[in-house]
């Protein structure tokens, strides 16, 4: 019995023992903490003030300099916007002497969501002139976050691929398009395209892959609405190459 309450108070004891150890451990790490902050006060003043400044500078930044900025680029894209859908593409590039077109704006406001937009819009331009290194080179320059919007310009990249004749680049950027985001509009729609451009080169299970997929997954799209009619024509190319 007495042995027993022995070996309880030593274990009691060696708790004690270890919590006034780790206890110590902790009043140690914070005695070297403040010393730490001690030695290097001056520094970390610098630091802290350096942060607050960069946060306000960004904060100053972005309500004096880009809000107004994008404000002059939206009200600018306006007008280049009308001239695109009125067909003239020139004005809607170069602007019309009082206003500024896309070409510009891209680069006066490049920053600006507007000015992003404008090399999307300049792209596009581009490809309806036939100039297709020019279409490449601006759609490539374009970035944003609306997704549809970005599909589109990837797949209108493969477009111009497929207007000089770079049928498997034109086939990589409608893949690339198809898979940005995958949605029942421009999912289909690259998806499609891509299989054209097989069945073009005559890489008919390609092209059969691609089709009978639009059918699986996108039959109520405007694509899915027509599929068989492809399926069945490719099916046919196949039969006939096997005889």
């Amino acid at each position: 019995m007495h042995s027993q309450n022995f070996e309880v108070m030593s274990k009691k004891k060696e708790k004690e023992i270890k919590a006034e150890s780790q206890l110590s451990n902790i009043e140690e790490s914070l005695t070297k903490t403040e010393q730490f902050i001690v030695d290097n006060q001056n520094t970390l003043i610098i630091i802290v003030v350096a942060l607050i400044a960069v946060v306000l500078g960004y904060f100053g930044w972005k309500k004096y300099y880009m809000e107004p900025k994008t404000q002059e680029a939206q009200e600018q894209i306006y007008n280049a916007q009308k001239y695109f859908e009125a067909d003239s593409l020139d004005k809607a590039l170069f602007g019309d002497g009082n206003n500024l077109g896309f070409i510009d704006i891209a680069d006066d406001y490049g920053m600006t969501k507007p000015g992003k937009l404008a090399n999307y819009y300049a792209g596009i331009c581009y490809l309806k002139k036939h100039d297709y290194d020019k279409a490449i080179e601006y759609l490539k320059d374009f970035s944003a976050d609306d997704e549809i919007v970005s599909s589109m310009a990837i797949g209108a990249i493969g477009d111009a691929y497929l207007e000089k004749g770079e049928e498997d680049k034109a086939v990589d950027y409608y893949l690339k398009a198809s898979s940005n985001t995958v949605n029942d509009f421009t999912t289909p729609l690259f998806l499609f395209k891509a299989g054209e451009v097989y069945e073009m080169q005559n890489k008919l299970d390609d092209a059969l892959e691609i089709y009978k997929r639009i059918k699986s997954e996108y039959l109520g799209s405007k694509e899915g609405r027509e599929i068989e009619k492809y399926i069945g024509r490719v099916t046919a190319k196949l039969d006939k190459s096997n005889k």
